[in-house]
């Protein structure tokens, strides 16, 4: 099961993230999501747990837990929209502007 964890403080690691849920069942992964620029936790991340029972009490129980002052907020985490993955530029196809009108010179 995939879960949500959200409001993590910004100086939370993976680790501790992996621990936290591991009080709880088996966790197979966890992907803190950080800033493409700056490396920054961006505060959110997920956690993959294989058993629904174990991911459900620990969804019950981390809810609202406090760690390093934030209240996280944990939750089933929602399928992406679009079916994945982000297409870099815009949606544009790489097209830009009108031209306006043209004016025949003969």
């Amino acid at each position: 099961m995939n879960i949500y964890v959200g409001n993590l403080p910004k100086s939370t690691d993976e680790e501790t993230v992996r621990q936290l849920f591991e009080e709880h069942g088996e966790v197979t992964e966890v992907k803190l999501i950080k800033d493409h620029f700056t490396g920054e936790l961006k505060g959110f991340g997920f956690i993959t747990m294989p058993a629904k029972a174990e991911a459900e009490a620990a969804m019950e129980a981390i809810n609202e837990h406090e760690l390093a002052g934030n209240t996280l907020i944990v939750n089933e985490a929602r399928p992406r929209k679009g079916g994945g993955k982000r297409r870099p530029g815009g949606g544009s196809g790489g097209r830009r502007g009108g031209g306006g009108q043209r004016r025949n010179s003969w």
